[in-house]
Parts: C-alpha cells; sequence; structure tokens
C-alpha cells in the first residue's frame, strides 16, 4: 500500500502555531478526500479536519476558527494551518486519503502516513 508523508510537528507554546504538510506521491491526488486526524494518549483518533476535491472542507468544532486545510493539486500535497494551539491539541497528527465523497469514518481512509507529533506547552 502507498503511505502518504507528513511533516511540520513540532513542539510549540499555548497560541502559537504550525503547519502540517501531507505529500501523496503516486496518488491521483485530484480524486481523493484528505483528511487530518489527531490521536491524543488514551483517547480515540478523530478527525480534525477533511477536504474534498472539490474544495469542499470539514472541521471539529473545536478547530473552526483556528485551523485551515488546503490542498494543492499540482504538488500532491494537503496542509493544514494551526493557530492559536492550545495544550488540548497535542496529539500524533495523521494525514489519510480516501477514495470518496464521505469525510467519515475512519475506514473509509485508503492510505495513512505514520503521523507527526504536536505538543502545545502551557
Amino acid at each position: 500500500q502507498e503511505q502518504l508523508v507528513e511533516s511540520g510537528g513540532g513542539l510549540v507554546q499555548a497560541g502559537g502555531s504550525l503547519r502540517l504538510s501531507c505529500a501523496a506521491p503516486g496518488l491521483t491526488f485530484n480524486v481523493y478526500t484528505m483528511g487530518w486526524f489527531r490521536q491524543a494518549p488514551g483517547k480515540e483518533r478523530e478527525l480534525v479536519a477533511a477536504i474534498r476535491w472539490t474544495g469542499t472542507t470539514h472541521y471539529k468544532d473545536s478547530a473552526k476558527g483556528r485551523f485551515t486545510i488546503s490542498r494543492d493539486n499540482a504538488k500532491n500535497t494537503v496542509y493544514l494551518q494551526m493557530n492559536s494551539l492550545k495544550p488540548e491539541d497535542t496529539a500524533v497528527y495523521y494525514c489519510a486519503a480516501a477514495r470518496s465523497i464521505q469525510i467519515a469514518p475512519a475506514t473509509i481512509y485508503n492510505y495513512w502516513g505514520q503521523g507527526t507529533q504536536v505538543t502545545v506547552s502551557s
């Protein structure tokens, strides 16, 4: 199976920003819904944001107004701009691709990245 490649995670203070990137080499990228998931220690994996090939987007309520998902189909890359970060945003963030108009559940996603750690300190 092809996998996605995430980058951009790190350690930031509360209120800071990070931009995550996800490359999808080998995929017919523009026919996939792309999603960003996260999983914190002791918690279930959850969808943070998703973007369809049409450009329509979805955000978890707690991310609205702070996070922005975007995609560059020419570069086979999806981004997650994360502003005003909070300690509760701390998690491993995963990029995923689904050949579906749906954005959930996680089982519809065909390809996954290895995850990138985001840690927000207070």
